[in-house]
């Protein structure tokens, strides 16, 4: 029975190896040695020998390799008919080994047989049969090919690998198994391609399209997986999982882009996170994003640095000076190299930004603070004329949220005409773009700051709707709380810039209030800084500066030592009224309320000239002088001492009042012009005076003229290079041989100093040798030195 059984196997293993039947000594010699290495039995696995002699085959006449090929897939594609897949793997670990070990200008025609039968498992149904044929493609990916393909194709293995990846196989195992199989085929295909030129262009946008949002998709798994608490035994698998895979690949396909293909590989991640709506839990989106940023390479961009200052001077209306210009240049190129691809990420968020500016808030502020998460990785990313294109896009987003808000509705939409916009959704998204713009702004050098703020100041965005509350003119506002107003803490930032500044900053705002022609329009914008100092820069300290420097000026207008005019020494105290009522607020402190109340009250029934309202609407009401004002009119330092300090207020602080500081630059300017008043003078003084009747002849340059100055050069050049021959050897001698070299130079003086001192101790010899003195007593010759009493400007 067993005879009978192994002759019909043989029988129909010979039909099918072609015409010569059963003639096995007929058959091409490649035939034979491909079926020798096939056994009886499958599970027997590769015949080694056979398959030693069919690689030397192979190896030694180069031209029948597209026929061994050729007839590898074909008994392949018979196995896979038949199911039997154990004869189905010993022929792709043949054609694995035959492919590592030839290297001919015949392996083109070979790739095409061994792809095919690649093909051929990844159509099957089976799982196993999908996994053997990727990990014969990944083998594949990782040979260097001696002769380069020109009509290769990988169109199917990207689609193939790209439907793998969203495998959705019942079982939970071969699902996985599928997808991580997917996903090392796509990267086998970026390996494969990505740097030969020859090749297929992996990064258009119709394999981009197929690539990017696969991996995205398995990436995306992670975040339902996390959400879990994870036993030891699913950490310990993280690494094998599709979702740090897909991370790994995709961190890899970035890595490898030059900068021109950043656009096509960026574009799918946004279309992917539009199309599953993953911008408002913004957490894939920026920990998408932080993988692309921490990937993308650096590689130096060809720039026109002459266009670039063209545009910039366009956006900002005025002609860069040449050295700020060189500084941006140096600066810029210098970052450029650690920027360029980042930047072009930044690009891309902003440009999308664009293109969603009718959406709902929420997904315009997933965007955004995708774009400020980015902007902080970028450190510098934004360089040359597009800062002021990232700002402006911003702005200009800010402007129209500010319009949503106020009107309710987007008015230029037709996707959301009828669709209310929450008051609440808008101000998240203002929130974070103002953030945005500070981490833009954040990662700039000093002096480009000071562009964009200049810039920012042009463009600052108005409600198309006119508020009916204005944070600008003075006014007796009766509750602040109407104002919405956010008071944080201050920041460890502002309360040092505060110390190093404030003092300049009181004093100018003290000493713009006594000039002769202010205007109404001066006294709104000092009331606004002292409200946006008290909110943004605000702590106790500042608060009584603030108000101490706002009694000043009441004080100012009463003395009138400056000769003002009655209105604007009334605008004056409007403007203390008005400051004290909004911070007396703004603190809480009830007793601080009422004293405050309290004078406003009298002033509105006996003297309205001195508040806001009657100073602006009732010029015509104020007094022809101010001699003299009721105490009950004045705010009194000693009374809003005593209320703040109650409530923990420095006390010392709030009773001294408030005197402008001289700065530095202050007296240098005033010693300057003291400097050339007196020059000035001098000169005046010496041309008229009558002494000097006949000029002094100019000095006559000549031949020794220019002999001694230039001796007088060489002596000053080695007195210089003698100094530093001394600094040098104090830096760099031992200190054992400075200690003696300082040791005998001390030595030295105090002997010369001992000498100076007997000197002139000494006094003046007598006939007998000693001093006699006025009672005939006779004395010592000399005095002790500790005994003498010197001069104090001879002591040291």
């Amino acid at each position: 029975m067993y005879c009978k059984v192994r002759a019909q196997n043989q029988a129909c293993k010979d039909r099918g190896r072609g015409v010569c039947g059963c003639c096995g000594a007929l058959r091409p010699r490649y035939k034979r040695l491909v079926d020798n290495i096939f056994p009886e039995d499958s599970e027997d696995g590769l015949v080694k020998a056979n398959m030693e002699k069919l690689t030397f085959y192979a190896l030694s006449a180069p031209e029948k390799l597209d026929r061994i090929g050729a007839y590898l897939a074909e008994r392949l594609s018979r196995d896979v008919a038949r199911h039997r897949y154990g004869y189905v793997c010993i022929a792709m670990e043949a054609l694995d080994q035959l492919l590592m070990a030839c290297h001919c200008q015949s392996i083109n025609l070979f790739v095409e047989s061994f792809l095919k039968m690649v093909a051929k498992l990844l159509e099957s149904d089976k799982a196993a049969l999908q996994i053997l044929g990727t990990n014969s493609f990944i083998k594949f990916a990782n040979i260097e090919e001696d002769t380069p393909s020109y009509h290769r194709s990988y169109d199917f293995f990207v689609s193939r690998f790209s439907e793998m990846c969203h495998s959705g196989h019942d079982d939970v195992t071969d699902r996985t198994k599928i997808r991580m199989s997917g996903i090392k085929g796509l990267q086998g295909v970026v390996r494969k391609t990505i740097n030969d030129e020859l090749q297929v262009n992996i990064w258009e946008p119709q394999h981009m399209d197929k690539i990017v949002p696969s991996l995205l998709f398995n990436l995306q798994q992670v975040e339902d997986a996390d959400s879990r608490s994870p036993s030891p035994l699913q950490a310990a698998e993280k690494e094998e999982s599709p979702a740090a895979l897909a991370e790994g690949c995709l961190r890899e396909l970035l890595g490898r882009a030059a900068y021109g293909n950043i656009k096509n590989a960026i574009k799918p991640v946004l279309m992917h996170l539009d199309n599953h709506s993953l911008w408002e839990p913004k957490l894939f989106a920026v920990h998408c994003f932080k993988i692309i940023m921490y990937s993308v390479q650096n590689e130096v961009p060809k720039l026109d640095l002459h266009k670039s200052r063209l545009k910039w001077e366009k956006d900002l209306g005025r002609l860069i000076p040449q050295d700020d210009w060189m500084n941006l240049c140096r600066d810029s190129m210098t970052k450029i190299i650690n920027s360029q691809h980042s930047h072009l990420v930044i690009q891309q968020l902003v440009g999308h930004l664009d293109a969603n500016s009718k959406s709902i808030a929420k997904v315009r502020t997933g965007i955004v603070e995708v774009l400020s998460e980015s902007a902080v990785i970028a450190a510098g990313g934004s360089v040359g004329p597009t800062v002021l294109e990232v700002f402006n896009t911003l702005l200009r987003h800010l402007r129209l949220s500010i319009d949503y808000e106020v009107t309710g509705k987007s008015e230029s939409s037709t996707k959301i005409s009828n669709q209310m916009i929450t008051e609440h959704e808008e101000r998240v998204f203002q929130e974070a773009v103002i953030k945005t713009i500070g981490a833009f702004a954040n990662t700039l050098p000093a002096y480009q700051r000071s562009e964009v703020m200049l810039f920012i100041m042009g463009k600052v965005p108005l409600p198309a709707v006119h508020q009916a509350l204005d944070m600008r003119k003075p006014g007796i506002i009766s509750d602040i709380s109407v104002l919405k107003l956010k008071v944080d803490k201050c920041s460890r930032q502002d309360t040092l810039f505060m110390k190093k500044h404030s003092q300049t900053l009181y004093r100018y705002i003290y000493m713009s209030c006594k000039e002769q022609n202010n205007s109404q329009n001066h006294y709104n914008v000092i009331y606004a800084l002292l409200a946006l100092i008290s909110v943004e820069l605000a702590n106790e300290e500042v608060v009584v500066d603030l108000i101490r420097v706002v009694l000043a000026l009441q004080e100012l207008s009463m003395s009138n030592e400056d000769g003002l005019p009655v209105w604007s020494r009334c605008a004056m105290h409007a403007l203390s009224a008005a400051y004290l009522n909004f911070i007396s607020q703004l603190t809480t402190l009830p007793a601080f309320c009422q004293s405050v109340q309290q004078v406003i009250g009298s002033r509105q029934k006996e003297a309205p000239y001195l508040l806001p309202e009657g100073v602006v609407e009732s010029e015509t009401c104020i007094p022809q002088s101010m001699d003299k004002l009721e105490m009950e009119m004045l705010f009194l330092q000693s009374e809003i001492s005593e209320v703040l300090a109650g409530s923990g207020y420095s006390s010392d602080r709030l009773g001294i009042p408030y005197i402008p500081q001289f700065t530095d630059e202050d007296r240098l300017s005033k010693r300057k012009s003291i400097g050339e008043t007196i020059s000035l003078q001098v000169e005046v003084e010496s041309r008229n005076s009558p002494e000097k009747e006949e000029k002094i002849p100019a000095e006559e340059i000549t031949y020794e003229t220019l002999k001694k100055a230039i001796d007088s050069m060489a002596v000053e050049e080695q007195e210089r290079e003698r100094r530093q021959l001394v600094v040098e050897k104090f830096q760099k001698a031992p200190f054992e041989e400075i200690a003696a070299h300082c040791g005998a130079r001390a030595t030295i003086l105090q002997s010369r100093l001992n000498q100076i001192f007997e000197i002139t101790v000494r006094p003046p010899p007598s006939p007998s040798g000693n001093i006699t003195a006025s009672y005939g007593q006779t004395q010592p010759r000399s005095v002790p030195v500790y005994e003498m009493k010197f001069p104090d400007l001879c002591v040291y």
